[in-house]
């Protein structure tokens, strides 16, 4: 958009949920608007209150502005990174977009691995932590950060907002207080989530954080609630779907529920597809799975609301609980969460490729430098703060944009953040995980919900590799293109296919597919 008025041009990628608020506010300043969305209030509030005005944002953004008399650029980007934004640099250029193939496709990138985002890629589950990417050419802006470019090419960077977890609250809250504080801030994001008067959609896995916003939304009145669920075949003793869960919330709050049934042929038939949505590979195997839920939402609504962050926000992952009474954090951490040890991708890699062990010196330095105290608050920020970004909320963001299905994110409501951050963990991670949260369901879910165990979303196949996977995979791996890249010890990759039950990760993903995905996705963007 375009404002010749005021001499300022804007791409934005996004929503800013409380534009209305702020147009209003404009309008009493004197300001005239000639288009009725929120992209033209990015506009008048950049000129009123400068790039500062991200600091009144409320919502999920990606933008630069242009300003023709100085001829500077501002890129911003949202506080806890849900809308992606990559840039690439060279002889007079600074080029940046959404993902990283379409800087790509514009040519003149140094598309040559980067060993540190390699060592991450496999070490914390695909996610590489800001500005790095899997490739030196290209990098990514951190969340919550403001970048100014002027016309002679010099440049500064600024943090607008910083997230301290466990900094108390004063004076102190009671658990009763928090409840009650933490179900008033939730109703809140799903409200300024929702559009009046059209249909709304959730992603709906049966779990709690689906079902709250669910039940949330039927609190509202929100006539036309829109739920959908995915289920796969089962494999080896993973089952494939949750309908159990999602159909006694489907049925007790009344939505017009769809259960999408995905046979194993048609997971197979879309996983190129799928890697061709990725901005980054990423390993996850519900990638697929919400690549092909989004596709089947798409044809019913645009907007969908959905729950992830609760997990990182809220403490819900069954790896916290040690972390409350342990002392090495960052030792606790690698422990928990790499998928692969240095020892392991040494293993994987041709030497040339390995060197250091990057990234338990990440997260020994995130750890010393981070305000957090304890070693549970310690983990629950690396996760909100970087993990969280890299991983389920990229992941989201890519496979439903895929197919112009935009998903909103409540838990991921910076105020909501912010407010879970003072909560102490005990109560976050205390009795299994996810407690607070959990309490604040009980008087909206009944308790078969609350208390099953917790569910994550299933694509069996891809995690027990056979049959036609497998063929798939190997072809990958033992194709003309790989054979040249040299990125993996062959022996090695051989031994996997051979056995691929052999090497999984501590929480029991295949490492057999995390190689595949990587030479995949660099193969079908040519790199």
């Amino acid at each position: 958009m375009i404002d010749n008025q005021l001499g300022l041009g804007l791409v934005f990628n996004g929503c800013i949920y409380n534009f209305q608020e702020l147009r209003a506010e404009l309008v009493g300043k004197g300001y005239r608007f000639f288009s009725q969305g929120d992209t033209e209030v990015i506009l008048k509030a950049y000129h009123s209150w400068g790039p500062g005005c991200v600091r009144r944002f409320k919502g999920m953004f990606a933008f630069a502005v242009w300003e023709r008399d100085t001829g500077r650029v501002v890129i911003a980007r949202d506080r806890l990174g849900i809308k992606p934004l990559y840039y690439c640099e060279g002889d007079g250029f600074f080029r940046f977009a959404s993902t990283l193939p379409a800087l790509l496709a514009a040519g003149g990138v140094d598309t040559s691995l980067d060993p540190v985002g390699l060592h991450h890629y496999f070490s914390f589950h695909a996610a590489v932590p800001p500005p790095r990417t899997i490739i030196n050419g290209v990098k990514k802006l951190a969340p919550a950060t403001l970048l100014t470019i002027e016309p002679d090419g010099t440049r500064q960077s600024e943090r607008y907002w910083n997230l301290s977890v466990g900094k108390q609250s004063a004076p102190r809250m009671t658990e009763a207080d928090w409840i009650e504080a933490v179900a008033e801030n939730l109703r809140a994001a799903i409200d300024r989530r929702r559009v009046s008067d059209v249909p709304v959609g959730v992603l709906l896995s049966g779990g709690v954080d689906s079902s709250l916003i669910v039940a949330m939304l039927a609190e509202m009145h929100h006539d036309d609630i829109r739920t959908f669920s995915i289920g796969f075949e089962s494999a080896g003793d993973l089952t494939g779907d949750e309908f159990y869960y999602s159909n006694i919330i489907a049925k007790q709050f009344n939505t017009n529920h769809e259960q999408i049934r995905i046979p194993g042929s048609r997971i197979l038939q879309a996983i190129p597809d799928a890697i061709m949505a990725m901005s980054e590979p990423m390993v996850s195997h519900d990638c697929v799975a919400f690549y092909l839920l989004s596709q089947e939402v798409a044809k019913r609504v645009k907007v969908v609301q959905s729950g992830q962050g609760a997990d990182e926000v809220f403490g819900g992952y069954s790896w916290y609980p040690p972390f409350l009474t342990g002392n090495d954090a960052a030792d606790l951490y690698e422990k928990a969460y790499f998928d692969w040890a240095h020892a392991d991708i040494a293993r994987l890699l041709t030497p040339d490729l390995i060197t250091k062990d990057f990234s338990r010196e990440f997260v020994r330095e995130f750890f010393a430098q981070t305000p957090a105290a304890t070693a549970a608050d310690k983990a629950l920020q690396i996760d909100t703060e970087v993990m969280l970004v890299d991983d389920p909320v990229k992941r989201v963001d890519n496979m439903t944009m895929a197919s112009g299905l935009e998903a909103r994110v409540p838990f991921l409501d910076h105020e909501l953040v912010e407010l879970a951050s003072r909560i102490p963990a005990s109560l976050k991670i205390g009795h299994g995980g996810k407690y607070i949260l959990k309490q604040a369901a009980r008087n909206f879910l009944p308790a078969e919900v609350i208390d099953r165990p917790k569910g994550y979303f299933p694509v069996p196949t891809l995690r027990h590799l056979e049959g036609p996977f497998l063929d798939y995979v190997r072809g990958i791996l033992t194709s003309s293109k790989a054979v040249a890249r040299g990125l993996y010890n062959s022996e090695f990759t051989e031994y996997m296919l051979n056995a691929p039950e052999s090497e999984m990760s501590p929480k029991g993903h295949s490492r057999l597919w995390q190689a595949a995905l990587l030479e995949g996705w660099m193969q079908a963007h040519a790199i």
